[in-house]
């Protein structure tokens, strides 16, 4: 929760139960980037290593086509989470070094489709650079943004890009989220967890 939450949650108990004396929530603390001279002596392939323990679900993010280009865009994601409920925001991450970004950028909308155990080709294909990533690929439209809402997937959030942050070698994009919902799920989400796709276990 962080200081500020948990003052403003004391503050909020305190009033409810009439006590009389006056209490403020503790001023936000200083947030700071940290510096070049004070990263970690953390070797690369070991972060990768040991990152990978976090499973995560898979996503594919869309863009209609802008202006002047042939096609939508897409590319899978799996440094995907939901971010804010009011207002409802979600948040993708993405390298700086990616082609499919300034399409979306361009684009300025996105939906981000959730896949499922069966679409692991699907998601193959979308992380290949440079190929027709749609060809064979059914879609149809998301009712705002129009980006590509993918057949077969769990669920699809219809997005506005509203505000992007650096990090690191990555870009933060924050979308404000117009439009979602959610299919059947028979076999489950794709899940990702030590460079390997699988499926959860159980109901």
């Amino acid at each position: 929760m962080g200081h500020a939450g948990a003052a403003a949650a004391a503050v909020r108990y305190l009033r409810s139960a009439g006590t009389p004396v006056p209490v403020e929530a503790l001023p936000r603390p200083e947030l700071r980037c940290v510096g070049a001279d004070e990263r970690a002596p953390v070797d690369q392939a070991e972060f990768r290593r040991v990152l990978g323990s976090f499973a995560t679900g898979v996503t594919v993010v869309t863009a209609p086509a802008a202006d002047g280009e042939d096609g939508p865009a897409g590319f899978a994601c799996q440094s995907f989470s939901s971010l804010s409920l009011d207002p409802p925001l979600v948040a993708f991450m993405v390298g700086r070094t990616s082609t499919t970004w300034p399409r979306i950028a361009r684009a300025g909308v996105f939906c981000v489709n959730v896949l499922g155990a069966h679409q692991g080709d699907l998601c193959r294909g979308f992380a290949v650079s440079g190929a027709d990533k749609f060809a064979g690929v059914t879609y149809d439209a998301a009712p705002v943004s129009g980006s590509p809402r993918l057949a077969g997937a769990l669920a699809w959030i219809d997005c506005t890009i509203h505000a992007v942050h650096t990090g690191g070698d990555h870009l933060i994009v924050v979308g404000r989220v117009d439009a979602l919902g959610a299919g059947e799920a028979p076999d489950g989400p794709l899940v990702f967890h030590r460079g390997r796709f699988g499926r959860l276990d159980g109901d």
